[in-house]
């Protein structure tokens, strides 16, 4: 802390010769003028915070930048010999003091993440009983979203996952691959690792024809019916665990930035203060926000430049959510999981989706994506320096709940979306409802339950969000139906990742092959004859379920194959995932999946992604674990989000007993 402070008064000299409006008298004066921000961060700062943070948020975070600049002033008017007579000057001090505060402090490990992680904390533990030292051993289950098992091998060997890599080469643990589902994403994956039950979740969004309501996962609303129909009672975490930015809660009252339960204003959220209790921390996220925000603009020049192909969608509101998600959430999200392990939860899970964001935009094997992935790697190092504060011993598990594949987009292969491909072979109207992207969904969801938060940091998102809320739920960005209106003849299309979703709403019930050409000649056989089409499933009277490919098709109750299969190269077990999702009640008319070229690895989203999951097909169905090696190891091959439910369940009892009667009690 000397050394950390006699850098910033060495700075201030600096800055003295360097500002016309600035004037230090020596080292002493600088020293003094360090001593008196010290005394007001401490002291002042809290109380500022609470009483101005609806200003903070209605300026999206500049009212921080005013108030560091009062600071600056405040601290230099009883110090003889100190002059700051230029607001542009404090803040230009309070910009550099944050920069020298973030590298020195970083370098000395004073002020670095895992020391603020601490404080908070700290924080947070003198606001609760204090935990009860335990020899029991806990569960921290750490989900790195969207990281296939062959990326992170390669990103091992490169250096790009150091931390990791330690884990698997100095045997404290094991790295397995898993096969998702169909459907290859977030919502499906954590309803069965968290819940244990994922059926009849065909995407990641949905058409329900007995509602007409479309399901998005991780929209709140819909999340928390999800959850009401899916949980047994018995989750992952059940019995006093904590959910950190997950769509399920895993059947735990502990949960923040859950998209499941984000309106149950039942819940304690009470950490959100903590995190930003001094300039310092505010202001730093603030400042690595605007950082990868430049990070992101120089990588997008950058593949221009270099003729990068594919070229993802990267312009408009995309750098600021990107940071927002995979910089603002992460920052918050990590701190309040140091809390967690120094309050002695016997369970945590939580899902780090920075990879996952920018591997759908630049690619998944891309410079920057990877260089989140060892941001990651390295924030997840330091975050377990934090654990001798833990009041218990804790097994860090290490799992991604899906990967993803790569590809141009379906619409820039070809000219046309998929729904466009739709409407001009069908007879009737076609709807492609407005759904929000996935990363504005994150940011709904945090906003929802920052509201619920009965803080006064709580009640000034709320009071800011009070035009764009409805049913206790944050709605910006683009406009979203939850439900449609269709004409009596209407067709509704839904694409999820390299999944597209055909729903004919005239035809009550699950609509037949023969149905649907009787309403729609030429529509089904044009579909599946499209070049970007890899397979179409379709109920027959005749002969049942159905995969319809280019060239031949795949009868599913007897795997009876005319012409070409088109179930060749998406793996040995797709005739069962395919069974399994047509016998959900809202399983589409028409289940459609893109191409996949396995020498070229590629396929290509019905979506503006150029990473992307959700169907099938390469890397996207391909997710890792690395189990802790002092547990009992997977002996058999890892199929579905319940067999990964099934086995971290597994632990739980060989280590902590069964806490679900706990739990109930």
């Amino acid at each position: 802390m000397v050394v950390l402070g006699v850098a910033q008064a060495l700075v201030l000299v600096l800055l003295a010769a360097l500002l016309d409006d600035f004037t230090v008298d020596g080292l002493w004066g600088a020293l003094l003028m360090v001593a008196a921000l010290s005394v007001l961060n401490a002291f002042v700062w809290p109380f500022v915070i609470r009483v101005t943070f609806r200003l903070v948020l209605w300026t999206v975070g500049l009212f921080t930048f005013v108030l560091n600049a009062a600071f600056i002033a405040i601290a230099a008017d009883p110090i003889p010999g100190v002059d700051v007579s230029s607001a542009w000057t404090a803040l230009a001090i309070a910009l550099v003091l944050t920069f020298v505060n973030i590298v020195v402090g970083g370098a000395l490990n004073v002020d670095g993440d895992h020391v603020w992680r601490s404080k908070v904390a700290h924080r947070v533990i003198k606001k609760t009983d204090p935990p009860e030292p335990t020899d029991v051993p806990g569960f921290l289950f750490v989900q790195i979203d969207g990281l296939g098992h062959d990326v992170l091998s390669e990103a091992m060997a490169s250096g790009d996952a150091p931390f990791l890599s330690r884990l698997v080469s100095s045997g404290t643990h094991s790295m397995h691959r898993w096969e998702c589902d169909l459907s290859s994403q977030t919502g499906a994956m954590q309803a069965g690792i968290l819940l244990g039950d994922n059926h009849n979740m065909p995407a990641f969004r949905w058409y329900e024809k007995d509602t007409g309501r479309i399901m998005v996962t991780n929209r709140p609303k819909d999340a928390s019916d999800l959850e009401e129909r899916q949980s047994s009672g018995d989750g992952l975490l059940v019995g006093g665990g904590a959910s950190r930015a997950n769509v399920f809660t895993g059947d735990t009252d502990d949960a923040m930035f859950t998209f499941s339960a984000v309106t149950d204003k039942s819940l304690s959220r009470d950490r959100f203060l903590y995190v930003v209790a001094t300039p310092y921390a505010l202001f730093r996220i603030i400042l690595l926000m605007v950082t990868d925000i430049f990070r992101e603009k120089r990588a997008a020049r950058r593949a221009i430049k270099d003729g990068v192909q594919p070229l993802g969608h990267r312009g408009g509101i995309y750098p600021l959510l990107r940071a927002a998600t995979t910089v603002g959430l992460a920052e918050i999200t990590w701190a309040v999981l140091v809390a967690d392990l120094a309050r002695g939860v016997p369970s945590a899970y939580v899902d780090l989706v920075g990879y996952d964001e920018v591997a759908h935009h630049s690619g998944i094997r891309a410079p920057d994506a990877l260089a989140t992935l060892r941001r990651t790697d390295a924030q997840l190092e330091r975050l377990l320096t934090t654990l001798p504060m833990a009041p218990r011993p804790y097994h860090i598990v290490v799992l991604s709940d899906h990967g993803q594949t790569q590809g141009a987009t379906f619409e820039d292969r070809y000219g046309e979306t998929l729904d466009a491909v739709v409407q001009r072979l069908a007879s009737s109207g076609v709807t492609a409802p407005v759904l929000a992207e996935e990363g504005w969904n994150n940011v709904n969801g945090f906003l929802s339950d920052a509201a619920g938060d009965p803080s006064t940091l709580g009640k000034a998102v709320k009071a800011v969000t009070k035009r764009q809320t409805s049913d206790g739920e944050v709605k910006i960005g683009p406009d979203t139906q939850n439900t449609v209106e269709v004409d009596d003849e209407g067709v509704i299309v839904l694409a999820s990742g390299n999944l597209g979703l055909v729903s004919f709403t005239e035809i009550p019930g699950r609509a037949t092959r023969q149905q649907i050409e009787r309403t729609h000649p030429g529509l089904v056989e044009g579909v599946r004859r499209h070049p970007g089409v890899g397979l179409v499933l379709i109920r027959d009277e005749v002969d049942g379920d159905v995969v319809l490919g280019p060239d031949g098709s795949h009868r599913l109750t007897d795997d009876h194959v005319e012409g070409v299969d088109p179930l060749n190269f998406f793996g040995p077990n797709v005739a069962d995932h395919l069974r399994r999702t047509s016998s959900f009640d809202n399983c589409p008319d028409l289940l459609i999946n893109s191409f996949y070229d396995p020498e070229a690895d590629e396929g290509a989203a019905f979506e503006p992604l150029i990473g992307f999951h959700g169907g099938l097909g390469g890397e996207q169905s391909r997710p890792f674990i690395l189990a802790p090696a002092g547990l009992a190891q997977p002996t058999e091959p890892l199929v579905g989000a319940r067999s990964i439910h099934d086995l971290f369940k597994s632990w739980l009892r060989q280590t902590q007993g069964d806490r679900t009667s706990e739990a109930h009690a």
